[in-house]
């Protein structure tokens, strides 16, 4: 995949643009990117959102986030983003967020519904979850829990998520495809 599929991904999930004046800005969005690596879908984020956004770019690997610093450095420059390092499956210190991207990360993690919980404490009301998976429920060692997206929509619902719904799928020459979904909290 590429810049372009990455944010064809996820363009669907994030809210339409919000309508500012020099005089009357609007506030800015905050959105987190979990587990994310060396930054793909955090370049995509800060593609897609307003300018005045920020986004936190929270993964275990610190030379992927200095990587991933240099990318958004070079491609975009005005981005206002936080790199911190840090497991998402343990509480996170970030202000409300008005989104959360998780891209190919919660499939490390047998035990989705902790973290799901965990995760909601951290969105505003009427927060957004963007989920992007493999589309399967059998795994690999590679991938070893992902979840199609039936399953999300399950589990979407036993978390606390509603208005769950598929943006869109991509081929992968991994398992198979991909999907991308929102979900949002009431």
């Amino acid at each position: 995949m590429n810049h372009p599929d990455h944010v064809r991904l996820i363009r669907e999930g994030l809210p339409a643009a919000t309508q500012t004046t020099p005089d009357h800005p609007a506030p800015p969005l905050r959105w987190a990117d979990l587990g994310s690596g060396h930054g793909a879908f955090t370049l995509a984020l800060a593609d897609l959102l307003p300018e005045n956004a920020e986004i936190y770019s929270i993964g275990r690997d610190s030379a992927a986030l200095r990587e991933q610093e240099r990318a958004m450095r070079s491609q975009f420059p005005r981005a206002h983003v936080h790199y911190l390092p840090a497991d998402f499956t343990r509480p996170l210190t970030v202000p409300p967020l008005d989104g959360i991207l998780m891209a190919n990360s919660l499939h490390f993690h047998r035990h989705k519904a902790p973290i799901l919980a965990q995760l909601r404490t951290l969105l505003k009301p009427g927060g957004r979850l963007i989920l992007v998976e493999y589309d399967t429920d059998h795994g690999n060692i590679w991938v070893p829990y992902p979840l199609s997206y039936p399953t999300w929509e399950t589990l979407a619902t036993r978390t606390g998520f509603v208005n769950t719904r598929l943006l869109t799928t991509q081929p992968s020459r991994f398992l198979g495809g991909m999907f991308s979904a929102v979900s949002t909290i009431p």
